[in-house]
């Protein structure tokens, strides 16, 4: 290889190097405004989080815990794991739980129900009746 192409190798990826450089800028200029977009709707969230939790009136009830809820459905994918091939009806699933078989208590689980077959863990063979996705 000669000086003229050693040359005109190194212009070459020096032209190379400027375009990725001039890319990378693009890409952080760009990460930096939408940073700087989600900064302020954060900051408008925590506003309006702590203008209602100043306005709202005191819950006498509190609702259920994380915990609660984690444990709700880590019961359900359980039975489900164990059953896999078995289809349940939500109140088939309290009854094989012990949970309680009361009708508000039965609607919270088909909205569980209905999320994890969202989310792709359940299948719905039939009307009603939920299966784990194998």
């Amino acid at each position: 290889m000669n000086v003229t192409q050693l040359l005109a190798d190194i212009l070459t990826r020096h032209e190379a190097a400027t375009a990725r450089a001039e890319e990378l800028q693009e890409q952080i200029d760009h990460l930096t405004a939408a940073l700087a977009e989600t900064g302020a709707r954060l900051t408008e969230l925590d506003i309006a989080r702590k203008v209602i939790e100043q306005t709202a009136p005191e819950a006498t009830e509190p609702g259920p815990t994380p915990t609660d809820m984690s444990t709700a459905y880590q019961a359900i994918v359980n039975a489900f794991n164990q059953h896999p091939d078995q289809a349940f009806r939500a109140r088939e699933l309290h009854e094989l739980l012990d949970m309680p078989t009361d009708e508000a208590t039965v609607n919270v689980t088909r909205s569980r129900l209905a999320r994890l077959l969202r989310q792709g863990f359940l299948t719905q063979p039939g009307r009603g009746r939920y299966q784990k996705r194998t």
